[in-house]
């Protein structure tokens, strides 16, 4: 086939969904097409591991996908670089560093990071849990700076009392109690707080799930700041910040991780593209733009329709099949493929000490270590795909 006849089939981030797309190219390639994969880091976070990575139980490599090894295998070009803008009526992507990207068939899968534009102070000072990079660079900072101070006072402040909220603080709470112990000082040199401003953990889930991660929480000595909104994070010096809430609560701490509803990038919704009110790409059944039939979303980013799903990475990893089948069909010119997400779904929530709760809809199986067993299988067979 000529040059100048190939179809350029160009995928903007590195998720779950698109991970997933990659393995299937390289397993059944498609001729006359040019794959090309567009993603700020050469690593991308599987999300089911990264709260035991925090929690020391998983290496970084067990937990990441290789995306240059990933794009060889499938035979696509690689370039670590950002999406900054869409210039969707000349079909190119617009990148931070590297001169435009022509496409004829695109597809978004670049996640979201949490909300700080409406808290003063958070964008400046707190952690957010995404990109993961930035958190993890963050973490491995405030591992060594405990390791070398294990003897003071440490507060970490979480804010987001979801799923992503409570798995954040068991885990870390269980790495840095390890290094106390190690340094032979009290696990009461560290404080962690966790903020949600409904009244409840977990809010989303069934009261079941609620109070047994309450129980845990609690029983584990995690303060539980529950029905308060962080209206400020303030810096007081160059080691401690101010959490400060509408009600007039304040915690003095020396790090903020903010794991609060997902965003979407602002310049999104200035490119044409049909979004939802925060900003997500909505998509039909195809997972296709209802805007702009050249290009299709998953993962956090896309918000279908007729589904709507909460954001989260099981949703990503269903996606990518049906993806995958409707970006071989757009370029064979065949009829699309609806999909349809499942109703309920199981949550296997980790405690960061090898046990886990399982979850779906209003059943619950407590924390127990045959559960995070077989979350530990699960996790490790989905990252076998890519090794």
């Amino acid at each position: 086939m000529q040059q100048d006849s190939l179809k350029d089939l160009v995928l903007v981030g590195g998720g779950h969904s698109h991970a997933i797309v990659l393995r299937m190219f390289a397993m059944k390639p498609l001729q006359g097409v040019r794959l090309t994969l567009i993603t700020p880091a050469p690593n991308t976070p599987y999300s089911g591991m990264l709260p035991g990575h925090i929690a020391g139980l998983y290496s970084y490599e067990q937990c990441h996908i290789n995306l240059p090894r990933l794009t060889r295998f499938a035979h696509a070009q690689l370039y670590i670089d950002s999406m900054v803008n869409l210039d969707l009526d000349n079909h190119k992507v617009i990148c931070a560093n590297r001169p435009a990207v022509n496409f004829d068939v695109l597809s978004i899968d670049i996640g979201s990071t949490p909300a700080t534009k409406d808290v003063l102070g958070a964008a400046e000072y707190a952690i957010p849990a995404k990109p993961v990079a930035e958190l993890l660079e963050n973490w491995y900072k405030l591992l060594q700076n405990i390791n070398n101070n294990p003897q003071q006072q440490w507060n970490i402040v979480i804010v987001g009392g979801g799923a992503g909220g409570v798995e954040l603080a068991l885990s870390m709470q269980t790495h840095i109690q390890r290094i106390l112990i190690a340094n032979q000082q009290p696990i009461q040199n560290l404080e962690i707080h966790l903020f949600n401003r409904h009244q409840e953990i977990l809010p989303y889930h069934h009261s079941l799930v609620q109070r047994q991660v309450k129980q845990i929480l609690t029983s584990r000595d995690i303060f539980l700041h529950l029905g308060e909104s962080v209206s400020q994070i303030a810096q007081i010096n160059e080691e401690s910040l101010a959490v400060k809430c509408e009600s007039g609560l304040a915690v003095e701490c020396q790090k903020v991780f903010w794991v609060t509803q997902a965003s979407a990038p602002d310049w999104l919704i200035a490119t044409g593209l049909g979004t939802d009110e925060q900003g997500f790409i909505l998509v039909n059944d195809t997972l296709q733009s209802q805007t702009h039939p050249q290009v299709f979303a998953a993962g956090d980013i896309a918000t279908m329709v007729n589904y709507p799903r909460p954001k989260a990475g099981v949703f990503a990893v269903r996606q990518g099949k049906p993806l995958f089948e409707n970006l071989r069909r757009i370029i064979l010119g065949k009829p699309l493929k609806p999909y349809l997400p499942q109703q309920q779904y199981l949550s296997l929530i980790g405690t960061g000490d090898k046990r886990a709760i399982a979850t779906k809809g209003a059943f619950t199986l407590p924390a127990h270590p045959l559960i995070w067993r077989w979350k530990d299988w699960i996790d490790r067979r989905f990252m076998e795909q890519f090794r």
